[in-house]
C-alpha cells in the first residue's frame, strides 16, 4: 500500500516554480490516494526560487531591492537572508535570469550580469559572513563581466576606455583593473552552487550549448565562445588566478559563465546540490517515502548531468526507493536516466508551447493522476500471466 508519497520536483522553466510544481502534482496524488501522506520538497537547482526556497526553509526571511536588470533595466528584486543570519543566498535568476529578458530582446551578447553584483554588494552591506550564490536559469552570457563591473572592477579596452555591458565586448577587453574592487569580498565567505558539468570554454562550453536557448544564431555562439576564451586569459592574468583553470573548470560555465568570473574573484564553485539541498533534510525524507515523484520541464540525455530527477532518483535508490518523473517533454534518453523506474510527459495530445506553458499545472496534475492510476493498476495484476497452449500468441498484424 501506498502511505506516504515524497514529491520532490525541479521547476518548469518560464511556467511553474519548483513550489508550484509541487502544489500540482499533489493535486493529482490526492485525486487517486486523498487519504496518503504527502511530504512536498519543491527542490531548487540555483536557479529561480532558490532564495524564497531556502528562506523558508531555514527560517530566515527575502529582502526586498531594485537592481539592473538582464537588459539593463531596474526592476524589483531579492536576496535571502537565511535563518542563522550569517549567510545571505544570492539567486542570479533573481536579477538575471531568462524569464527576465522579453522574448523580442533575447540576445546573450547583450545581456548583463551586473544586477548580481549589485545584489553582491547589498548582502555585503548586512555585514553576513557567507554569500551563497545560486546559479541557473540564465539569460546571461557575459561570463560575469557585469557582476565584476557593479563589484566595482573595470574592464577596459585596448584604447583605455570601459567596455559597455554584454558578452559580445569581451572580444575588445584588453585589461581588468581590479583596483577598485570592493574590499569586503576578502572578508566573506564566497559560495558558487552550480551545475560543475558546465565549463565556461571548449566545444562544450557555456555559449556552444546554451546559447542558442538564449537567443544566440549560430555567429553569435562562435562570436560569444571567443569572447569568454579572452576573458578567461584576462581574468588569469589581471586577477591573479593562476593555478585555477577558468577556461574548464568544472562550473566555470555556470550561468553564462559568471562562475568563471566568481571564480577569479575566490569564489569556490561547489556542487549545487551538495550545498543546497543540506538545508531541506532529503535523504531522511526520501528514506520515509513508499513512492517518490519528481518532475522538471525535460526529461532527456542531459538529465543525468545534474538536474534534479536525477539527483533525486540517485538519492531515492540508496534507500530502495522507486521513482516516478514526469516532464513537459520527452527527449532522446529519458528512458535511461538512472534510478527512474517509470516516465511520463504531461502532454495529453500535441498543443502549441504557449498553451502548454499557460496550462502547465492543470497538464501536470492530470498527468499525475493517469501515472498513479496505472501504478495502482499495475498493483494489482499478478506477477505473472500462464498463456494456455504450448506456443505463444501471435502479433496483431
Amino acid at each position: 500500500m501506498l502511505t506516504r508519497v515524497v514529491v520532490a520536483p525541479s521547476g518548469f522553466k518560464e511556467s511553474l516554480s519548483a513550489q508550484a510544481a509541487a502544489d500540482a502534482i499533489a493535486d493529482g496524488v490526492r485525486r487517486v490516494l486523498p487519504e496518503v501522506v504527502i511530504d512536498l520538497i519543491p527542490l531548487v537547482d540555483g536557479g529561480e526560487g532558490t532564495a524564497t526556497a531556502l528562506a523558508a526553509a531555514t527560517g530566515g526571511r527575502l529582502v526586498a531591492l531594485p537592481a539592473t536588470g538582464p537588459v539593463g533595466e531596474p526592476l524589483g528584486t531579492h536576496f535571502a537572508l537565511l535563518g542563522s543570519r550569517d549567510t545571505a543566498v544570492v539567486e542570479m535568476a533573481a536579477v538575471a535570469g531568462l524569464s527576465l529578458v522579453p522574448r523580442a530582446l533575447r540576445d546573450p551578447g547583450a545581456t548583463t550580469t551586473y544586477g548580481v553584483g549589485e545584489l553582491i554588494r547589498a548582502a555585503l552591506d548586512t555585514g553576513v559572513r557567507r554569500i551563497l550564490v545560486g546559479c541557473g536559469d540564465s539569460g546571461t552570457s557575459d561570463g560575469g563581466a557585469g557582476a565584476l563591473q557593479a563589484l566595482g572592477a573595470r574592464l577596459l579596452d585596448a584604447d583605455g576606455f570601459e567596455l559597455p555591458h554584454g558578452g559580445r565586448e569581451l572580444t575588445r577587453l584588453t585589461r581588468i583593473d581590479p583596483s577598485g574592487l570592493d574590499p569586503r569580498l576578502w572578508d566573506v565567505e564566497l559560495l558558487v552552487a552550480c551545475n560543475p558539468y558546465n565549463v565556461l570554454c571548449g566545444e562544450r562550453g557555456v555559449a556552444r550549448v546554451f546559447g542558442p536557448q538564449k537567443g544566440a544564431t549560430p555567429a553569435q555562439v562562435e562570436h560569444l565562445s571567443a569572447g569568454l576564451e579572452n576573458w578567461a586569459d584576462v581574468l588569469t592574468r589581471d586577477l591573479g588566478a593562476v593555478g585555477t583553470d577558468l577556461h574548464h573548470g568544472p562550473g566555470t560555465g555556470a550561468s553564462g559563465g559568471l562562475g568563471a568570473g566568481l571564480a577569479a574573484l575566490g569564489a569556490r564553485l561547489l556542487p549545487r546540490f551538495d550545498v543546497l539541498l543540506d538545508h531541506l533534510d532529503l535523504d531522511a525524507r526520501l528514506a520515509r517515502a513508499d513512492l517518490v515523484v519528481t518532475a522538471e520541464g525535460a526529461l532527456d540525455h542531459q538529465t543525468p548531468r545534474g538536474k534534479v530527477p536525477a539527483e533525486v532518483a540517485r538519492r531515492a535508490k540508496l534507500y530502495g526507493r522507486p521513482v516516478l518523473a514526469l516532464a513537459g517533454t520527452l527527449g532522446e534518453g529519458a528512458h535511461e536516466v538512472p534510478g527512474v523506474d517509470a516516465f511520463s510527459g504531461i502532454l495529453p495530445a500535441p498543443m502549441a508551447l504557449a498553451e502548454a506553458l499557460v496550462r502547465a499545472s492543470e497538464l501536470l496534475t492530470d498527468a499525475t493522476e493517469r501515472a498513479l492510476r496505472m501504478i495502482l493498476l499495475g498493483a494489482r495484476l499478478p506477477a505473472h500471466a500462464e498463456v494456455s497452449g504450448t506456443q505463444r500468441p501471435s502479433s496483431v498484424r
